[in-house]
C-alpha cells in the first residue's frame, strides 16, 4: 500500500512539473478541466439517465470514484512532457503554489469584485437583458424545462419492478409460486390450454408475462399511436406557460376494422347479453374495450384470477400500440385523456394497481401507480395519487414521495385544472409516516420534522384525525373530540362541492393506509401530536394548504378524477357514494369507461365510426363461397345446389347456416332419407316453384329443429357469426380456414342422377359402380 502511495505521489509532482512549462493559455484550459467535475446537478437529458439510481438504488462510494480514476487516466498520456522538464522538488514547489491557488483566487476575486450585490457574471446578464428583452422570456422558459425535467425523472418506471411474479418469489420462493399458479388454473379449468411451451419471443412484453394460451399477435390488432400536433397540444393546453404545454402528448388511434369491432362492441354492451360479447372477442381477440368488460363480469362473480389475465390481455394489446412510437416508461411522455381511444388504457392500469394490491404485490403496484401518474400528472384522471399515498411508504419508497412533495411544493404559480399533490390531505399525513420511517432509520436531517409534518398535516387537514382515531383506536382528548374541525361528515349535505371532496379524501385515505398507523410506535406519536395541537387548531383562522386545496377542487375537471376513483372501486368503497352528486351518479356509462370527462375530445358517437368496417356484414359470404367450393369442387353441380337454396325462403329460415350447413346436413343423411328430401323439394309447392311439402317443417319429413329425430350433426354457426378468427388480409383469412373435405360422392350422385336426371356426367356418369363406390371410399362418408 506505501509503494502505491508514493507512485501517485511522484506521478502528481510529474504533473505539476509538466504544467509548469505549458504557456499560460494551457494552464487557463487544465484549470477549466479539473473545475469540470464539481458540478453537482446534472441538467437537461443527464439528469434523466440517472433517475432510476436516485430513488431506487442508492449510490456507492466505489461509484462516485470512478470518474476520478478515469481522469487520471487520461492525464497519464502527459508523462512524456514532463520528461523533459527537471524533476528537482525545490523546482516543483515555486511552481506547485499558484497553478493550486488559481481556482481559489478567482473565487475570491469574485467575492472582492462584487458591488451591490451584484458579480461580474450577474452585471453581464443585466447588460444582456437590457439589451436582448427577449432573453428573458427564454431564461423563464428554461428553467420551466428543468422542472419538467425533474419532474421526469421522478415519473420514470423501472421496468424490472413491474414484475408481479418477480416480487412473489421474493417473498414466498419459486416453488409455492407455481404451486399457487397450478392451482388457480386448474380451478378455471384451463389447465391443458395453459401447459406447454413457454411464450415464443414475439410475446414479449414489459407489462405482463404472456400465457401460453394467449392466440399470437402477428400485427398491431387496429392500435397504433401517434403524436398531438401543436395545434392539438394548444387546443388542449389552453395556458401555454403550463408545464403541461410543453410534454410531448401522444394518442392512440383505430383502424377502420378496429373501429367496427367496437362498434359492434357497443352494441352488444346495450343488448345486456354477456355472452354476446364472446361473438366480438372471436372476432377480434385482443379488442381492449371487451376485454375490459369481460374481466368486470368475472370480477363480479369472484373469480379474480380470470380477471386478471384479461386484464393482462388489455394491457398487452396497447402496450404493442406504442412499440416503436416512444417509451411509456422514461417520465417524459403523456397520453391525452380526453380521447375515448385512450382511455381503456389508463382504465387497464388503474384495474392493475388495486389487483395487485389485492394480491399483496405492493412494490409492484407502487410502480404501476407511478406508470399511471405519468401519463397525465397535471390532472391524474383516475386519482391514482390516492394509491401511491399508501403503497409508496408501504412498499419502502417514502423518499419517492418525499421528492415529488417537495416538487410541487416548490411550484410559484398555480395553474387552473393542475393537481398539486403537496395540498392533498393523504399526502400531508404520509409525508409524516415517510419523514418519521427516515429518521427511525438514522437519515433525517433534523430530529423532530416528522413531529412538525404531522402538526402541519392536523392543522390543515384535521377531518382526519378522528377518523384516524377510531380506527386504530387511539384515545384523543375529550376537548379536541369536541373541537367542531374534527366533525365527522358521512355524506355530501350542506357542504360545498370542494368541501364534500375533502371529507371523501379524509374517509378514503383512513379507510386504506390505517393499518400503516397502527403500530404501537405511530399510535403513540399520532396520539400525543395531536393533543398537542388543540390549542394551535383554536388559534388558527385559516390555513394556506387547506385553502390551496379548496381552491384546487372548485374545478370539475378535478373533482370527476375524486369521483372517477370512487366509481372504478365501486365494490371495495361503496360507503363514499353519498359524498358524490346524484347526477353524476346517474350519468349514463359503461364499465369500460367510466365517468368520461366532461371536456371529451371524442367518443363512441355515430360520428366516431363514420367509415367504420361492418365486419359482420361482408365476409360472411366470402367464407360460404369458400367453405362451400371446397365441399363441392364441381362449379356447375355447386350452382345448380346454390339455385336450390335460393329458391326456397323455408330453408333459409330453417337453416342458419345457410347453403353450407344445408349441403353438409345432406351428407349427414342416409340415402333414403336424402332421396325423399331431394322428392319434396322437386315436388312440393313453393314461392319459386320449388317449396316446401306442407308449408310447415323440412321437406321429406326431415325432423325440424328440437325434435328427437334431428341429426346429429355440428350445427353451423349463423351467418353473422365469426367461425373462426378473422385477419386483415384475404388472403390470411384462406390460410386460417379449417379443412372442409370435399362432399361425398354417393351425395353428389343423387344429386345428379335422381333429381336432374341425365346430369350424372359432371360427377362421373360414365364410370362403373365399381370405380364410383373406390372414389367414394376417399370421401368422409
Amino acid at each position: 500500500m506505501p509503494a502505491r502511495i508514493n507512485k501517485r505521489q511522484q506521478r502528481e509532482q510529474e504533473e505539476l512539473l509538466a504544467l509548469a512549462n505549458q504557456p499560460a493559455a494551457a494552464v487557463d484550459t487544465d484549470s477549466e478541466d479539473e473545475a469540470a467535475p464539481i458540478q453537482i446537478a446534472p441538467s437537461g437529458f443527464a439528469a434523466l439517465s440517472t433517475a432510476e439510481d436516485d430513488h431506487d438504488v442508492p449510490e456507492s462510494n466505489d461509484e462516485i470514484s470512478k470518474p476520478t480514476k478515469a481522469k487520471k487516466a487520461k492525464k497519464k498520456k502527459k508523462k512524456p512532457v514532463a520528461s523533459d522538464a527537471p524533476t528537482s522538488p525545490q523546482q516543483s514547489k515555486p511552481a506547485e503554489a499558484p497553478k493550486l491557488q488559481q481556482p481559489k483566487s478567482v473565487k475570491k476575486g469574485k467575492g472582492k469584485e462584487k458591488k451591490d450585490g451584484l458579480d461580474d457574471l450577474d452585471t453581464a446578464l443585466a447588460e444582456l437583458s437590457k439589451k436582448y428583452p427577449e432573453l428573458q422570456s427564454v431564461a423563464a422558459s428554461s428553467s420551466s424545462t428543468t422542472r419538467n425535467a425533474s419532474l421526469a425523472s421522478l415519473l420514470s418506471v423501472s421496468v424490472s419492478n413491474l414484475d408481479a411474479e418477480a416480487e412473489m418469489r421474493k417473498f414466498f420462493g419459486a416453488r409455492a409460486v407455481i404451486a399457487a399458479k397450478s392451482s388457480e388454473t386448474s380451478s378455471s379449468g384451463s389447465s391443458k390450454k395453459r401447459r406447454g411451451v413457454a411464450p415464443t419471443q414475439t410475446q414479449r412484453s414489459q407489462l405482463t408475462r404472456p400465457h401460453p394460451s394467449w392466440s399470437m399477435i402477428k400485427q398491431r390488432e387496429g392500435l397504433s399511436s401517434r403524436p398531438l400536433t401543436d395545434e392539438e397540444v394548444q387546443q388542449k393546453v389552453t395556458d401555454r406557460n403550463s408545464p403541461a404545454a410543453r410534454d410531448k402528448w401522444w394518442t392512440v388511434e383505430y383502424s377502420k376494422r378496429y373501429k367496427g369491432v367496437t362498434k359492434t362492441f357497443m352494441q352488444a354492451v346495450s343488448s345486456g347479453d354477456p355472452e354476446s360479447l364472446w361473438k366480438v372477442l372471436q372476432k377480434l381477440p385482443w379488442h381492449g374495450d371487451t376485454l375490459l368488460q369481460l374481466a368486470e363480469v368475472y370480477r363480479h362473480q369472484e373469480e379474480y384470477s380470470q380477471a386478471v389475465e384479461y386484464v393482462d390481455r388489455a394491457l398487452f394489446s396497447y402496450e404493442r400500440a406504442f412499440l416503436g412510437s416512444y417509451s411509456f416508461t422514461n417520465g417524459l411522455n403523456r397520453l391525452d385523456f380526453s380521447r375515448v381511444e385512450n382511455r381503456p388504457f389508463f382504465l387497464a392500469l388503474h384495474r392493475q394497481v388495486t389487483d395487485l394490491q389485492r394480491r399483496g404485490c405492493i412494490r409492484t403496484a407502487f410502480e404501476f401507480g407511478r406508470l399511471l401518474y405519468s401519463l397525465e400528472p397535471w390532472t391524474d384522471p383516475h386519482g391514482v395519487l390516492f394509491h401511491l399515498d399508501f403503497v409508496s411508504v408501504k412498499s419502502g419508497m417514502g423518499q419517492w414521495l418525499l421528492d415529488v412533495y417537495s416538487e410541487f411544493a416548490g411550484a410559484k404559480t398555480a395553474f387552473e385544472d393542475h393537481l398539486n399533490p403537496s395540498a392533498l390531505p393523504g399526502w400531508a399525513y404520509a409525508r409524516a409516516l415517510a419523514l418519521f420511517a427516515r429518521e427511525k432509520t438514522g437519515g433525517g436531517q433534523s430530529v423532530g420534522s416528522s413531529t412538525d409534518a404531522l402538526k402541519q398535516a392536523i392543522l390543515a387537514f384535521p377531518e382526519v384525525v378522528p377518523l384516524l382515531a377510531d380506527k386504530c383506536d387511539i384515545s384523543l382528548s375529550p376537548e379536541l373530540r369536541e373541537h367542531r374541525a374534527l366533525r365527522i361528515q358521512t355524506d355530501g349535505i350542506g357542504l360545498s362541492p370542494a368541501q364534500s371532496v375533502l371529507h371523501l379524501l379524509s374517509h378514503l385515505y383512513v379507510q386504506r393506509s390505517a393499518p400503516l398507523w397502527k403500530s404501537a410506535s405511530h399510535m403513540k406519536w399520532f396520539e400525543s401530536t395531536a393533543n398537542e395541537i388543540r390549542a394551535s387548531l383554536n388559534a388558527q383562522r385559516s390555513n394556506p394548504t387547506r385553502e390551496r386545496f379548496l381552491q384546487m377542487y372548485a374545478s370539475t375537471t378535478l373533482r370527476y378524477s375524486v369521483y372517477r376513483h370512487i366509481v372504478v372501486l365501486e365494490q371495495s368503497f361503496r360507503n363514499l357514494t353519498p359524498f358524490i352528486p346524484r347526477s353524476v351518479l346517474l350519468a349514463k356509462q359503461l364499465a369500460c369507461d367510466p365517468l368520461p370527462p366532461l371536456t371529451a375530445t371524442s367518443e363512441y358517437n355515430d360520428a366516431f365510426f363514420a367509415g367504420a368496417e361492418e365486419i359482420f356484414a361482408v365476409r360472411p359470404r366470402r367464407r360460404d363461397a369458400r367453405a362451400l367450393e371446397r365441399l363441392i369442387p364441381d362449379a356447375g353441380v355447386r350452382a345448380q345446389i346454390e339455385a336450390l337454396f335460393d329458391a326456397n325462403p323455408g330453408l333459409a329460415g330453417q337453416l342458419p347456416g345457410g347453403v353450407v350447413q344445408f349441403v353438409q346436413m345432406m351428407a349427414e343423411m342416409p340415402d333414403e332419407a336424402l332421396d325423399d328430401m331431394m322428392l319434396g323439394l322437386a315436388m312440393g309447392p313453393g314461392d319459386g316453384g320449388v317449396g316446401v311439402p306442407g308449408g310447415g317443417g323440412m321437406p321429406g319429413g326431415l325432423p325440424m329443429e328440437g325434435d328427437d329425430d334431428m341429426p346429429d350433426f355440428d350445427p353451423m354457426p349463423p351467418r353473422g357469426a365469426a367461425p373462426a378468427v378473422a385477419e386483415e388480409e384475404e388472403s390470411e383469412e384462406e390460410d386460417e380456414d379449417e379443412y372442409i373435405a370435399p362432399m361425398p360422392i354417393r351425395v353428389v350422385r343423387n344429386l345428379l342422377n335422381r333429381f336432374w336426371g341425365g346430369g350424372g356426367t359432371a360427377a362421373g356418369g360414365d364410370e362403373s359402380d365399381s370405380e364410383v363406390e373406390e372414389r367414394d371410399h376417399d370421401g368422409v362418408d
